[in-house]
């Protein structure tokens, strides 16, 4: 069994309404949801002339490959009607992973760990909320470390 922590997303329309359906999803599509963290209301990251967005971190355990997660999320993506512009554009749901066990993979479709996670506060905080004490593989640092460390100070308020 695999285990991987995933980033929801939105900020278009019923942003709640939109988590909910996402984690439906995930758990008919990737697999069962173990944990999920508070949800935030957070600024938007990069392209801040835009709405707030609502975010939460959720553990699965799945028997998909991390390609294959990748795919199925790409589908729920599009199945909720996320079509993707520009770069940092305002979206209906947005589901990242940010780790893949304790995997590290580097290649065209898909990097893991998320490559700008220790860069974002709205992805440490509530990911800081499931497992502090998780190891980043990379930086062998802690999610409590690097949310300590970290830059970033956009708005992340629990909802």
């Amino acid at each position: 069994m695999n285990k991987t922590y995933l980033l929801l997303g939105s900020n278009m329309g019923d942003s709640m309404k939109h988590l909910v359906l996402s984690k439906k999803l995930i758990q008919k599509n990737i697999g069962k949801i173990k944990r999920a963290s508070s949800i935030y209301s957070t600024s938007a990251w990069g392209n801040i002339k835009q709405e707030d967005f609502m975010n939460q971190v959720i553990v699965v355990e799945t028997t998909n490959t991390a390609s294959d997660t990748m795919k199925a999320i790409l589908e729920i993506e599009q199945q909720m009607g996320r079509i993707r512009t520009k770069k940092n554009a305002p979206r209906i749901i947005d589901i990242d992973i940010l780790f893949f066990n304790k995997d590290i993979i580097q290649s065209k479709s898909l990097v893991v760990p998320h490559p700008l996670l220790q860069e974002r506060n709205f992805v440490l905080t509530p990911l800081n909320e499931l497992s502090p004490l998780f190891i980043h593989p990379v930086f062998n640092k802690t999610i409590h470390e690097l949310l300590i460390k970290c830059t970033d100070k956009l708005m992340v308020k629990k909802k």
